[in-house]
């Protein structure tokens, strides 16, 4: 009835809870490039990363971590036809992931693909978002999401008071094309958040991890053994290819070419590591930074530190 006086019961003050909303192809494209890009060779737990989403939201609201409980878990993206998924072979795949996610209690939002776009995905997400936020049925949005598309949610959900803890990951590669592929979060969408949390730098490390609830982000070894789906079944195109990971002896000089570069640092793309490697601008020798372009040939001798390779030494072949 309109002018409902209706009465809720306030919540516990003493709990926190947390709505977790996936934009489903920004999450696949994250998993793929750690199952098969990234050093650890390794796909994201779903279970870890709510377990990871529950003490870093905990962490950051200042709240006691047992008390800090997902209430809301929602997956969106678009999905082929059962025809065309048969033809590509992507049926049983699909059936295990949805399994995984049925297990962590998480609800499944599709929308048929139109032609290859993921069309209106964005818009689903929010609406569904908003919705349960006018509701109250949680204190922290958290976004697994990298897309500007977000920013009028995020300004909306400021306004009720929610608080938005935002999941972005910012990381490059050269598949096995040469093909470079970049993934970043909006600028726009991380200013405007509560908590930005950026998860490349958390999930870098490369060696053993002695953090349990960083650990648990990745499925060998994190919560839940749930493996969905084989490389064969899992590789799409424009996915990276498996390769075997070989650090380079520190005192080899390795010979590379700037894929990138941006404000006081850059990626070096060479045939010795499956990712671009890292380098800062005090790394470089005999030019200044700014002289360096994109595309140039590079000398350098690589570093394995605990998040990962690192490009030290970098000078310009002439």
């Amino acid at each position: 009835m309109f002018g409902s006086t209706k009465t809720t019961t306030p919540p516990n003050p003493r709990l926190l809870r947390i709505g977790v909303f996936y934009d489903g192809g920004f999450f696949h494209h994250i998993s793929n490039y750690y199952r098969y890009a990234h050093p650890r060779r390794q796909r994201i737990s779903v279970p870890g990363l709510h377990e990871f989403i529950r003490v870093k939201a905990a962490e950051l609201e200042g709240r006691d971590p047992t008390y800090a409980h997902i209430v809301e878990a929602h997956f969106f993206r678009g999905r082929f036809s059962a025809q065309q998924t048969q033809a590509r072979e992507k049926l049983y795949t699909e059936r295990l992931f949805d399994d995984v996610l049925m297990n962590e209690n998480v609800i499944t939002h599709y929308r048929s693909i139109q032609g290859n776009n993921e069309v209106g995905i964005d818009v689903m997400l929010s609406l569904e978002c908003y919705d349960l936020a006018m509701r109250g049925s949680f204190d922290v949005a958290v976004l697994v999401a990298g897309d500007s598309d977000f920013v009028p949610l995020v300004v909306k959900l400021n306004r009720l008071g929610v608080r938005v803890m935002l999941l972005g990951w910012n990381f490059e590669y050269t598949d096995d094309q040469k093909v470079l592929h970049q993934t970043t979060t909006s600028m726009r969408l991380i200013n405007e958040v509560t908590y930005p949390v950026a998860m490349h730098e958390i999930m870098a490390v490369t060696g053993p991890i002695k953090d349990p609830v960083v650990r648990q982000l990745f499925v060998d070894s994190g919560v839940g053994s749930g493996h969905y789906g084989s490389r064969e079944d899992e590789e799409e195109e424009g996915e990276p290819k498996a390769e075997t990971y070989v650090p380079a002896d520190p005192n080899e000089l390795l010979v590379g070419h700037i894929c990138t570069l941006r404000d006081g640092y850059g990626f070096i793309g060479c045939p010795e590591y499956p990712n671009n490697v890292f380098f800062h601008l005090s790394a470089v020798q005999g030019v200044t930074f700014e002289e360096l372009q994109e595309g140039d040939e590079v000398n350098f001798n690589v570093e394995i530190r605990e998040r990962g390779p690192i490009a030290v030494k970098v000078s310009k072949v002439e």
